[in-house]
């Protein structure tokens, strides 16, 4: 509860909360007071330490009419600190009530889902290994600050009729779970979130987790998909070698073997090539002359 300074009864804001999330950053928002004048305009002043003057929002957050109804932080540092806020109104011709209230940080965050989370399942044991991360934050660092509750959600499948179910494990401390009534025939999705262990953390729950499916409906369509990519990329590739093959052919018919570089020409084979180069040379020149005769 905050306390209201002097001004007229009800011009002092309402509701005032704050939440802090995404490891450091903070929202704090509140509602006009129930006698303040439509026109009334209001202010947010905060610090971290009874030494330090009070710094005003940077970041308003604004109704339809332009009032302040919140503010926004960026790099907010939890540790162990106290915040001290301060919010004042102005109105010509009014006297607006200020709120103000202390706030031990760590009590308003809201902790970030766990992290990582997997799931190895084997069939002959019919158990499931869940394992996670915890999550971030700027002040914890040991694990066992953080406990944590699991909902594990058996899906429904009208074909083999099973039913929509869940199991919901609370006060987890570590970071593993097995689950222990695994079925192969079903599939299944998990969730986790978070909460204090007896540290400088949150006593609320924290976001929940993105759902990790997994059973056989999971891996049944992966070998679906599996067996279909299987004989397609087998025909390409023998398409591709038979058109490789073609061309090789071709290529090698059009290219003239080369000489032997090792075979001497014995001077049998040289005379009667010289014999038959000038059989050649005789008969082209009688062509010639015939030619010109006629």
């Amino acid at each position: 509860m905050g306390f209201q300074g002097g001004g007229m009864n009800g011009t002092a804001i309402e509701n005032f909360v704050c939440v802090i999330f995404n490891v450091s950053f903070m929202n704090c928002t509140w509602q006009a007071g129930r006698t303040a004048s439509g026109d009334t305009q209001y202010f947010l002043y905060w610090k971290t330490s009874t030494k330090e003057d009070f710094t005003g929002c940077q970041n308003y957050i604004k109704d339809n009419c332009g009032r302040h109804t919140g503010c926004r932080f960026q790099n907010v540092t939890i540790e162990n600190k106290r915040a001290y806020f301060l919010v004042n109104g102005s109105r010509s011709g009014q006297n607006i009530q200020s709120y103000k209230e202390t706030i031990k940080l760590y009590k308003i965050e809201k902790l970030t889902p766990p992290l990582n989370v997997t799931v190895n399942c084997t069939e002959a044991s019919h158990g499931c290994e869940i394992r996670w991360q915890p999550p971030c934050t700027s002040h914890v660092k040991k694990h066992a600050c953080f406990k944590y509750e699991i909902v594990i959600e058996n899906k429904a499948d009208p074909e083999k009729n099973i039913k929509h179910t869940s199991k919901t494990e609370g006060s987890i401390t570590g970071n593993s779970y097995i689950f222990e009534s695994f079925s192969a025939e079903k599939r299944y999705s998990v969730k986790i979130r978070a909460t204090d262990n007896g540290c400088l953390v949150s006593t609320s729950w924290g976001e929940w987790s993105t759902p990790v499916e997994f059973g056989k409906a999971q891996l049944t369509s992966t070998s679906s998909y599996m067996l279909f990519l299987t004989p397609v990329l087998a025909a390409s590739l023998v398409l591709f070698l038979c058109i490789l093959s073609i061309y090789l052919k071709k290529t090698s018919a059009t290219v003239p073997q080369p000489r032997d570089p090792f075979h001497e020409i014995s001077p049998t084979d040289f005379q009667t090539e010289y014999k038959n180069q000038l059989i050649k040379h005789e008969t082209e020149e009688i062509i010639t002359i015939i030619e010109e005769v006629t």
